[in-house]
């Protein structure tokens, strides 16, 4: 799974296809949409119609609340499939958890593993709590945590908890929605290094050992984004940022 990709929240049309073949260009290769997002389609056309081979890209795509039923997420899925003109996704991800059915979906989506039509399961927006409900009856472990998390909103509790089970922390929201230059110790040590604040965002977010998908549809923003590669944050340097934000930070509003 690549380290960095792009998110599509909030990306239609014309403006998506564009955002991804301008990515794809780039070097991006996981995309990350949602049946939610009303958009799949559109990062279907774009895959279709793209330069970078099906085998090549990783895409991950996520059923709603309103699918989480026993007999239902795989029609869900089937449904993704065939917006997005793929035979199988690489990541199908728990979009919120609903208590209620946690075990009954997550017993689906194990169902859909070994089916073929995705590659890998996993979560998004999980807490401690609901991580431990669906270990009590999962035979597969999430692979993937997908979470609000970025400097300002670290959930360390919650990050180290994943860690420590093997489970992959993924950041939505990494560049904090246009309000990293808001922290003046990540403008600082941009300076430093001759990047941006949202630079410093990502690379943090790298050297922690999760992964990133940041989301833009403008070319310059793909580039800036996916130009984190050739710096490295030192260990007072991170040790500052680890001070910005608390245990938990503002990590759970709804938005991706």
């Amino acid at each position: 799974m690549p380290r960095l990709g792009l998110g599509t929240y909030r990306a239609y049309g014309t403006d998506a296809v564009r955002a991804i073949h301008a990515a794809f260009e780039l070097g991006y290769r996981l995309l990350d949409t949602s049946a939610n997002y009303a958009n799949e389609d559109d990062v279907g056309r774009a895959i279709a119609s793209g330069a970078v081979p099906r085998e090549e890209i990783f895409v991950t795509t996520k059923v709603e609340e309103t699918d989480q039923r026993l007999r239902t997420v795989r029609l869900a899925l089937e449904a993704s499939l065939r917006r997005l003109c793929l035979e199988y996704v690489d990541l199908y991800l728990v979009h919120w958890p609903l208590h209620e059915r946690t075990n009954d979906t997550w017993r689906a989506m194990e169902g859909l593993l070994r089916s073929g039509l995705t590659r890998s399961i996993g979560v998004s927006n999980f807490e401690v709590s609901d991580l431990e409900q669906l270990f009590a009856t999962a035979t597969v472990e999430p692979a993937v945590n997908q979470i609000k998390y970025n400097p300002a909103a670290q959930r360390r509790d919650l990050r180290g908890y994943c860690v420590d089970r093997g489970i992959t922390v993924e950041a939505w929201a990494p560049i904090m929605r246009g309000h990293a230059n808001e922290l003046p110790v990540l403008a600082r040590i941009g300076r430093a290094h001759g990047k941006t604040p949202e630079q410093v965002c990502l690379r943090w977010i790298l050297q922690k050992g999760a992964l990133a998908i940041p989301k833009s549809v403008h070319e310059a923003r793909l580039q800036e984004n996916a130009n984190v590669y050739d710096f490295e944050l030192g260990a007072a340097e991170m040790r500052a940022i680890d001070e910005v934000g608390g245990s938990r930070g503002n990590g759970v509003g709804r938005g991706s």
